[in-house]
């Protein structure tokens, strides 16, 4: 691999304990990135993330392109001396969006034409523009551009978007060389098709990347066949690489990936669900925006690794979800962040024990346990 190790460390089942191994330092495996899509993990300074267990973020090609622009962030030493970050940054290369902002975009084989969401300018992202684009951004790990479709769609619609998707990993590919200190990860496409997805995975070892992404799943489709297509895909790649889901997931999610196979996740959702007065705890989902919290003493978590879990009274957070201020969005934020990043912590601990099964089951029994919320 040009730019990043990978050392398998130890399995329960097909669950896996590795290390990843980067220019700006090492990341424990299964880990968990919280997402920085502007160049920021909202609400939270990178000083925060360390102290919280966080060893690597993520970014996002198609936001930085727009502003401050690539070439800015480039001038300014690198995406990492930008946003005071030093360790690992992987950068999505934009192929969500191509999903997302639908209504702003058309899409050829060449690539996409995008108009600003922010304000109608219209961008051009082909799968070289977005390998150069992240590597004017200076990401450890980049991303091949494919086609992300919302599910259900025709089989024909999905096997469509797969066939374009491979043909702009090799162009991501060849377009990337191998430069000394970065990775590119090929991108496995397919839907909710087991044929497709195989296809998808088979061509894109053939081609050879540092590491392969599952994309293209939480878009619609049922937990369940999600949870089919990754324990499907996971025994189709290569042992000796990092696999990655990305967009996912929620913690049960998390927790089936992981004993399927999967060594790396990425997802909005805890910081997302902070800003909505959601916190994670070790008894299920608290919703600190219900009346019921108001006049509660209690910390939201006790035994939670998070300080600011064990501090603030959940009175107070209700007030302070309820009043809009600033400062809940950012309590919140922390505590689930931290809250996701101790249950990847758990879960290397546990494959190390060959006790995966039954640290989930511990996990499941605290949601149970709870009188809050359902597992979000």
């Amino acid at each position: 691999m040009s730019g990043l190790g990978f050392d398998l460390i130890a399995t329960d089942g097909a669950a896996r304990r590795g290390r990843l191994t980067t220019p700006h330092g090492v990341v424990e495996t299964p880990c968990f990135m919280p997402v920085g899509t502007a160049g920021t993990v909202k609400g939270l300074y990178p000083a925060q993330l360390r102290a919280i267990g966080a060893e690597i973020v993520l970014s996002n090609t198609y936001h930085l392109m727009l502003r401050p622009g690539p070439e800015t962030v480039a001038s300014l030493g690198g995406l990492h001396e930008f946003m005071g970050w030093d360790g690992p940054i992987l950068t999505d290369s934009g192929g969500f969006q191509v999903m997302s902002l639908a209504k702003l975009r058309k899409i050829d084989r060449d690539g996409v034409t995008f108009r600003s969401h922010l304000d109608g300018s219209e961008h051009r992202l082909t799968p070289e523009r977005a390998v150069e684009i992240q590597s004017l951004l200076g990401a450890d790990i980049a991303m091949q551009l494919d086609e992300c479709i919302r599910l259900p769609a025709p089989t024909g619609e999905i096997a469509r978007a797969m066939e374009l998707s491979l043909d702009w990993a090799a162009r991501s590919k060849a377009a990337f060389g191998t430069p000394e200190g970065r990775a590119l990860f090929g991108i496995v496409q397919g839907g909710d098709d087991r044929a497709l997805r195989s296809r998808s995975a088979a061509e894109l070892v053939r081609l050879g990347f540092d590491g392969y992404a599952i994309g293209g799943l939480a878009v619609g489709e049922p937990r369940e066949t999600m949870v089919d297509i990754v324990t499907h895909l996971a025994a189709e790649l290569p042992e000796s690489r990092p696999r990655y889901l990305m967009g996912v997931g929620k913690p049960e999610d998390l927790i089936a990936a992981v004993a399927a196979g999967v060594d790396m996740f990425d997802c909005v959702h805890p910081t997302r669900a902070g800003r909505h007065g959601h916190a994670f705890t070790s008894r299920g989902v608290l919703n600190l925006d219900n009346a019921r919290h108001r006049d509660d003493p209690r910390p939201l978590d006790e035994t939670a690794t998070s300080e600011n879990a064990r501090t603030w009274s959940r009175a107070y957070l209700h007030h302070l979800v309820r009043a809009g201020e600033i400062l809940g969005a950012i309590i919140l934020s922390e505590v689930n962040l931290a809250y996701y990043l101790n249950l990847m912590a758990a879960m290397r601990l546990a494959i190390e024990a060959g006790t995966l099964e039954d640290c989930a089951a511990s996990v499941r029994a605290g949601w149970a346990r709870g009188d809050l919320d359902p597992i979000g």
